[in-house]
């Protein structure tokens, strides 16, 4: 298999995980646990029986070389999970943490508006997620088009009370952010 070909395979299998471990595990029969985890060999096995074969190794790879590391094995390597962004319901346990003084948001220009009027929320997922440097929040924006990146005044915001907590793959969520804590786009 070509550098390539092993590469787009790569992508295809993490974005199929990131669905069955975040949004949809019924689509392969999985049951997540209350914080998220599932057994590598069910994970795999119900991968399997779903035509989407993939062994140990590749697995391990898919972990490993995740360029946001969606995904976590937990000490004993036995278990694995996404790291955030669920839909479906899960307690991750992530322990409330200071934030930096700001914190960036990438976001694409059809949203601004709304985002202005309303700040940020969650929307399908658990939290809003929040990257800790702007170039970052560039990638996540640019998913959708020409990203825009808004800066967060995470300070003034844990001042006033709103939680802060930090992912295993270091995305900051927050419950929301109401349109006063939002700067203008970062350059």
């Amino acid at each position: 298999m070509s550098e390539s070909t092993s590469d787009k395979r790569m992508v295809r299998t993490s974005k199929f995980l990131s669905l069955v471990l975040r949004h949809d595990p019924d689509r392969i029969g999985l049951t997540l646990d209350p914080a998220g985890w599932v057994e590598v060999d069910v994970l795999l096995s119900a991968l399997a029986a779903h035509n989407h074969r993939l062994t140990r190794e590749q697995l391990d790879l898919v972990v490993e070389q995740n360029d946001k590391r969606r995904f976590a094995f937990d000490p004993t390597g036995t278990r694995i999970r996404a790291s955030q962004g669920h839909s479906v319901p899960v307690d991750l346990g992530y322990e409330d943490a200071e934030p930096p003084a700001q914190l960036f948001h990438g976001t694409h220009p059809q949203v601004l508006d709304a985002i202005r009027r309303e700040g940020l929320r969650p929307m399908n997922r658990h939290a809003v997620h929040l990257s800790a440097d702007a170039e970052t929040a560039t990638r996540v924006g640019a998913r959708r088009g020409r990203p825009v990146v808004l800066t967060v005044d995470a300070a003034r915001m844990a001042a006033d009370g709103h939680r802060f907590r930090v992912s295993a793959n270091g995305v900051w969520l927050t419950d929301a952010v109401p349109p006063e804590y939002l700067g203008h786009p970062a350059r």
